[in-house]
């Protein structure tokens, strides 16, 4: 009888590991419609963040973008996800957000469509990165998360911590070398 329980007890722990999920079996489609294809991040870091255009937090897009600048060329990967679920700060829609990111702050890593990430439509992927951070909602724009190449997640961040030359900086270092 041991031997039995020992049996469907170690079943059970390699199918509950070979079940779980990472940011890669997750998707979302880009501002132009198109699907992100999270696989080709496969192996390269990934920083997810709820952006927004009319937030006193946009301006961190210029500093995402020099984050991304600087790492990229090691495998790092941002995507931005725009919400209008805060004050209504995104009321532009798909490539108007894409343009306003790319006019005003330089932005070049991919940006999805509007999604909402709080609430009970919340959009799969940002109920996923809420259940894998410690299960508390998203609780205003430029919200951070960060994941490992294998998908793992690694850490999250508040809308005020600066993405350049702090702990955020430092773990995405720490993830290349």
């Amino acid at each position: 009888m041991k031997n039995i329980i020992t049996i469907l007890f170690t079943l059970l722990v390699f199918n509950s590991n070979a079940m779980e999920k990472t940011v890669f079996d997750h998707s979302i489609s880009l501002a132009n419609g198109e699907a992100l294809n999270l696989d080709k991040m496969k192996g390269k870091p990934i920083l997810f963040v709820n952006i927004a255009t009319r937030c006193g937090y946009t301006g961190q897009l210029d500093d995402i973008e020099k984050l991304y600048q600087k790492y990229k060329a090691k495998g790092f990967n941002v995507v931005g996800v725009p919400s209008n679920d805060f004050g209504s700060q995104t009321p532009e829609q798909g490539k108007d957000i894409v343009k306003f990111c790319r006019l005003k702050y330089g932005v070049s890593f991919p940006i999805t469509k509007k999604v909402p990430v709080t609430g009970k439509s919340k959009h799969s992927l940002a109920n996923y990165l809420v259940s894998i951070s410690g299960g508390k909602e998203i609780g205003w724009n430029f919200e951070k998360f960060l994941f490992n190449g294998n998908g793992k997640f690694v850490s999250r961040f508040t809308s005020s911590e600066n993405p350049v030359g702090g702990t955020l900086e430092k773990k995405v270092a720490s993830l290349l070398n």
